[in-house]
């Protein structure tokens, strides 16, 4: 057995074994001794290395847990006893298991901040039943290291997509299950590197994570890595995927939601705008129509009426006491206008507001013209009318009259709203929408926002037949009928961003313009990529660094003093150069130089 050398003390590692039916009972047991054997050289305790394993067929099972043993005999204990599940090959569910579970905080592993390096061992012999390539990037861009082993007739590229890279260093396929053990010496090497993160100034914006040999630096979930391999910028999805917002993308952590334009609301799918309604909710309580405007809407009374100082209900407007009529004597509205009239024993003068004294004698109407009065006919200026005895009551045609009497005219009933005749008497009745009260005459509006839970946020108002909720100022319904959003939180509140506020439900965030993301303030922004909007004549490479850039070279290249082109750091060691005794960098170039003693010959390569 190897001995417990390992320098490297603090280790997250979980096995994944390929339990599925292709793999004889045999096999199963050569791979249960390889993981014995890497444990002997392993500090097993809650402070150094910690130790989990999972198999799987057709489902995953959880043998144990990186918080379930505490010492390296029990981790062993349990390895031998593990059992072949005997199934088939999901290979992907197994990865999903241990990115989701296995590594997670509450079963065990460390946080990513204390810098504990996290890895999978996955040994497999057959092509899985499920994808693996999306699951396994995502796993390796969390921090987790793959070491990817198959055995038999594994699809290599299949293993190179679920491994780290390079994959010369963590994909291994061997022949067969007895050759497995010969890869325990270069675990050994790998597995026991020192933690570069503790050791090396890293500079990593967010997180470092440690590979054999090597570091990695990580961002925060929303987050991207920059050029330069150290520092995050936040992830702009809404410019890199198809989001297929119709309107607005914003940004969230990891993701992105659509919003709409003031005006409009989202639908149910997500992505697409409609046109608020706002008529829709019980028209708002407008009597007659209610008209949608962009963001909020208005009662509308239907022609030849006019709209009550309550903004919602309509009456016939009066327009004699509107406006300066000039009626000599009486004024008499109609639907849409008024005229004038004058009284009796006068005619209107042809300006149409004056009247004249009229005496009428010239026709006698009841006379030379059939009447139908059933009992008095009276001449008018222009023809006759009817009228009935004392106490007698004319009928809605105006020639016949009735003997009922009309309490309503004859005495003082003192209704406030409607007095309705009931043969030898009459009753007090109020408008729909209102109540009578106990003295019977005067009527009280149905106060229907006292009556049950409306469940209005803001402000309950009552109408003729039911109510409405309302917002206050600044504030609109929302499609529920009761709770309030603000119209614009971007126009109420001093935002500070520096191009665009977005309203977003009762808060706001700030956008940039295209070509610009957002910085960590959440208001102010900087070039999304200024290497890609300059002419930055970098010879290598162009790193972004906030409102600016720099250039830097390719590894073995130094930048020169201009700061935009790269000189090769030893030419000497980067090309054939042939010198026999000595090459000396020159630059961009070398020159061949002699021991003490010799001297160059004229082909300035060799020595004499």
């Amino acid at each position: 057995l190897l001995e417990n050398t390992c320098n490297n003390k603090r280790l997250d590692l979980v096995f994944i074994i390929d339990s599925s039916r292709s793999v004889r009972h045999y096999d199963f047991e050569k791979v249960k001794e390889f993981i014995l054997t890497i444990l002997q050289f392993l500090d097993i305790s809650p402070d150094a290395t910690r130790v989990g394993l999972i198999q799987y067929g057709s489902t995953v099972k959880q043998e144990f847990s990186l918080k379930t043993f505490r010492r390296k005999q029990d981790v062993e204990r349990a390895v031998k006893r593990m059992m072949h599940l005997a199934t088939g090959t999901m290979t992907g569910l197994a990865l999903q298991y241990a990115v989701n579970i296995a590594f997670s905080e509450t079963e065990g592993a460390r946080p990513l901040r204390q810098n504990v390096p996290r890895i999978i061992m996955i040994v497999t012999d057959g092509r899985p039943q499920d994808p693996v390539a999306e699951i396994a990037a995502k796993a390796r861009n969390s921090g987790i290291l793959i070491f990817a082993i198959g055995v038999g007739r594994v699809d290599m590229n299949t293993l190179k997509s679920i491994g780290s890279e390079p994959h010369e260093e963590h994909v291994f396929l061997v022949a067969n299950f007895s050759q497995i053990e010969t890869l325990t010496s270069a675990f050994q090497t790998k597995l026991c590197v020192p933690h570069m993160c503790s050791i090396v100034e890293h500079h990593c914006d967010h997180f470092c994570i440690n590979t054999p040999g090597s570091y990695l630096c990580r961002c925060k979930q929303g987050y991207i890595l920059n050029a330069d391999q150290k520092t995050c910028s936040t992830q702009d999805l809404c410019a890199v995927e198809k989001h297929a917002c119709e309107q607005i993308c914003v940004n969230t952590p990891g993701s992105y939601v659509c919003q709409c334009y003031e005006g409009y609301e989202l639908d149910a799918n997500g992505k697409n705008c409609v046109v608020v309604d706002y008529c829709a909710l019980d028209n708002q309580g407008c009597q007659h129509e209610c008209v949608n405007t962009e963001d909020s809407y208005y009662c509308k009374c239907h022609p030849g009426f006019i709209l009550n100082p309550d903004k919602r209900t309509c009456r016939k407007p009066d327009y004699c006491s509107l406006q300066d009529h000039g009626c000599e004597q009486e004024c008499v509205n109609t639907d849409d206008s008024y005229f004038c009239r004058c009284q009796e024993g006068f005619r209107l003068n042809p300006d149409k507001k004056t009247c004249k004294i009229f005496l009428f004698t010239e026709v006698n109407f009841c006379a030379v013209v059939r009447n139908d009065c059933d009992h008095e006919c009276v001449n008018m200026e222009e023809l006759f009318v009817c009228k009935c005895h004392p106490r007698y009551t004319q009928q809605h045609h105006g020639d016949t009259c009735s003997n009922e009497l009309d309490h309503c005219v004859e005495s003082n009933h003192g209704c406030e709203q409607l007095c309705l005749n009931t043969g030898d008497s009459y009753v007090c009745q109020c408008s729909e929408g209102f109540v009578i009260n106990e003295d019977l005459k005067t009527c009280t509006r149905v106060d229907h926002c006292a009556l049950g839970d409306h469940g209005c946020e803001h402000l309950c108002v009552n109408g003729d037949r039911s109510y409405t909720c309302q917002c206050f100022e600044g504030y609109r319904l929302r499609n529920d009928g009761k709770t309030c959003k603000r119209k614009n939180v971007c126009k109420s509140v001093n935002h500070g961003c520096e191009h665009v506020c977005v309203n977003a439900d009762n808060s706001y965030i700030c956008k940039c313009r295209e070509g610009f993301i957002l910085r960590e303030d959440g208001k102010t922004c900087r070039r999304q990529d200024i290497c890609k909007s300059v002419s930055h004549g970098c010879e290598h490479v162009c790193v972004n660094e906030d409102d600016s850039y720099v250039c830097k070279c390719h590894e073995g290249f130094l930048l020169r003093e201009d700061g935009k082109t790269c000189r090769n750091k030893d030419i000497c060691k980067s090309v054939s150069h042939g010198c026999e005794h000595l090459c000396v960098n020159n630059d961009d170039s070398y020159t061949c130089q002699c021991h003490d003693g010799f001297v160059l010959r004229q082909d300035g390569k060799t020595c004499r």
